[in-house]
């Protein structure tokens, strides 16, 4: 939950009354956040004393009257943009011109509300705000982050996204000419293909979600008793299509039971990332093994597989982000080459750590170590 402090400008309480009713227990959200904003309330009658305020508080958003006794808006606008606050206004006013207008907008104010409104005005006008107020502070963020790393990165994933769309584009453009004829089945082999490419885009995408979720601090923890051999046997049953596909024999040894204090979605992400892998790059008749265990107060989770192994240089760049294998044996292998660096940034959170060994030709195995 995100808390934004709103600023009421006017002179007229009913006004200020009214906006606080309409406002109270208001609580915003956005399908691309994960939090809720929700709203603190203040209100002053003159722009003396809005000066003052936004001069000792944190305020986010200023629903700013123009016709106030004293200095007006407009000055209180202008003083807001000389000393460049970070926040967002909006004016408030009966009395708008052509020239306000523009002086206002001139002078930063996000957008005019025309008195008298309703509650539903009211509500639209805070939410718009709002999200205007979000974006440009992610953009003044991303604008001081590194942008040799921003240009890599982006560089990178416009790479990975691509090449499945130009191969999802070159399906349809033979399907919609009919190249192969009007059989729908002479398509199969397209269509599946096309679904695929998709897949993968999706899978890229959660996982860009999720890393930009845990590299912000944005990502909510939810930390309670649960028992992680449930969640383990589910992380099995997800892989089943594919481990009878390659006929690769799973063995397991946990207990029962396992009840321990942790975040259920990053133990499944553990889990999944883990197990995945070693059906991915195991070999066809392989073997899997995976354990569960308590040792020195710690949980240790080892997964070890019979497959194409890595070299020392794999190893070095194991959990970067978009690092993957690329050699005849892995070329036809999908992934985004972001679950390693998602499972380790997780692994950290938990104050845990990773040990891989591996051996060309032989397999991989995974020792993650998680503090209870």
């Amino acid at each position: 939950m995100k808390n934004l402090k709103i600023l009421i400008v006017d002179d007229e309480l009913g006004i200020r009354t009214g906006i606080r009713r309409g406002l109270k227990n208001l609580r915003v959200s956005f399908p691309f956040l994960e939090n809720d904003f929700e709203y603190d309330l203040i209100d002053t009658e003159t722009g003396e004393e809005a000066i003052e305020i936004i001069e000792k508080e944190k305020v986010d958003i200023v629903l700013l009257d123009n016709k106030l006794p004293g200095i007006e808006g407009i000055e209180v606008l202008e003083h807001i943009k000389k000393k460049k606050y970070d926040l967002a206004v909006m004016m408030i006013t009966s009395y708008a011109s052509i020239d306000l207008a523009v002086k206002a907008t001139n002078n930063g104010a996000f957008n005019f509300m025309p008195k008298p409104f309703t509650r539903q005005e009211l509500i639209a006008a805070v939410e718009n705000i709002t999200k205007h107020l979000y974006l440009k502070r992610m953009t003044e963020k991303m604008k001081k982050s590194d942008r040799k790393i921003r240009f890599q990165f982006l560089s990178v994933l416009s790479h990975e996204l691509k090449s499945p769309i130009n191969a999802v584009e070159g399906y349809l453009q033979i399907m919609n000419e009919k190249q192969v004829g009007n059989n729908i089945a002479s398509y199969e082999k397209m269509i599946n293909r096309s679904l695929e490419r998709i897949k993968s885009m999706r899978n890229l995408i959660m996982d860009m979600l999720d890393l930009t979720k845990i590299e912000s601090g944005e990502k909510n923890r939810n930390i309670r008793q649960i028992d992680i051999i449930q969640i383990a046997r589910i992380a099995i049953d997800s892989i089943e299509p594919l481990v009878k596909q390659k006929n690769i024999k799973v063995n397991t040894k946990f207990p029962d039971e396992f009840i321990t204090k942790v975040d259920a979605s990053e133990i499944e992400i553990i889990f999944n990332n883990l197990l995945s892998n070693a059906v991915k790059y195991n070999k066809d008749d392989g073997e899997l093994f995976f354990s569960i265990e308590k040792i020195n107060n710690k949980i240790q989770i080892i997964v070890e597989d019979t497959g194409i192994g890595m070299s020392e240089k794999e190893k070095s760049n194991l959990f970067k982000e978009f690092m993957r294998a690329k050699n005849k044996k892995t070329r036809n292998i999908t992934g985004t080459g972001l679950g390693l660096s998602i499972l380790k940034k997780i692994i950290d959170i938990n104050k845990g750590n990773i040990k891989v060994e591996s051996e060309l030709d032989k397999g991989s195995k995974f020792i993650v170590n998680l503090n209870l």
